[in-house]
């Protein structure tokens, strides 16, 4: 028995020391950055900048590819499916957690193994400027009269439906929610006056400032210095704070070596000021946690999420 032991483990030995040097190599070409929204939307516009900055750390080329639909499904089952040899990369965010318990995807997010966590963007409440309103209690006034009438453009089942809903259920109203994949055609419909609310961030402030929508109120603990005149959820009376936490993840099975790999081109992209720059235009704050933290995290937030969905009714039974 012992022989045999040994000579497993020697053979154990000899594939390691055999499939070091082709670990040590990596990458060797090209990695594919599944990005599962459309172009132009917040997470294609945070992560455009992370991945410029991860390939100058990594020593290949980190393509985005835009897999977008079926509310970032089409992109989660490209990415699970991919295989795990750390050239198929996938930029996620808390999206994963909703669809799965909304019964949207079959995908979850531990169908996958964390690398980082990159940032996270306050939520805010924004209006188009064709609606009435100039703050939240005249939105609220009005919300009340007509239940079910004030339209808000979402992604259903994921974050910016959520985050309405939150509200909606705190201010004892109620909205009506029309369907769009992802910020971009959001916003087209926002500008358009086709929707009255949705939910998107500081990144709209040009955009607030020329005069064409409205925040109504944003979803930190504080307000915020780029917008020191929006009101925080908290101070009208509805204990929200929502921030929408981007990362990267792999699919399982992808060798340890890979993922400490990525994780060193995470933690050193991360720390440069022009990403910091990238993210401040974004109205994103950068927040990286390593593969281990950001494990933790996501099982925290995976379960704070199941409880909000039971909690505004939006579970599959």
């Amino acid at each position: 028995m012992a022989r045999t032991l040994v000579t497993m483990a020697g053979a154990a030995a000899l594939l390691a020391a055999l499939s070091a040097p082709a670990m040590a190599q990596y990458p060797e070409r090209p990695i594919k950055m599944i990005v599962p929204w459309a172009a132009g939307g917040d997470t294609d516009n945070i992560f455009r900048p992370f991945a410029a900055e991860l390939q100058k750390h990594i020593g290949q080329p980190v393509v985005v590819a835009n897999v977008s639909g079926a509310s970032g499904t089409t992109g989660a089952r490209e990415a699970k499916a991919a295989a795990p040899d750390g050239y198929t990369v996938y930029a996620v965010h808390d999206y994963i957690h909703l669809t799965f318990y909304a019964g949207i995807s079959d995908v979850k997010y531990s169908d996958f193994e964390p690398i980082c966590l990159v940032s996270a963007t306050p939520s805010v409440l924004t209006a188009s400027a064709k609606t009435p309103w100039k703050n939240w209690q005249e939105l609220a006034d009005d919300a009340k009269k007509r239940p079910g009438e004030i339209t808000v453009g979402a992604t259903l089942g994921s974050t910016s439906h959520i985050f309405p809903a939150m509200i909606e259920k705190a201010a004892g109203v109620k909205f009506k929610f029309v369907s769009y994949d992802g910020l971009a055609p959001r916003m087209n419909a926002l500008l358009g006056g086709h929707v009255n609310l949705t939910d998107s961030n500081l990144t709209q402030k040009g955009k607030v400032e020329a005069g064409v929508l409205r925040y109504i109120a944003i979803a930190s603990e504080k307000r915020d210095p780029e917008a020191p005149d929006v009101p925080t959820l908290k101070e009208l009376g509805m204990n929200i704070v929502y921030e929408v936490a981007r990362g990267i993840f792999v699919p399982k099975g992808t060798p340890a070596p890979v993922r400490a790999r990525l994780e060193e081109g995470c933690v050193k992209a991360t720390k440069e000021p022009s990403f910091a720059q990238a993210m401040k235009v974004q109205g994103t704050r950068v927040a990286f946690l390593n593969a281990n933290d950001y494990a933790q995290f996501l099982a925290r937030i995976d379960n704070e999420n199941k409880v909000v969905m039971t909690d505004l009714g939006l579970i599959k039974k």
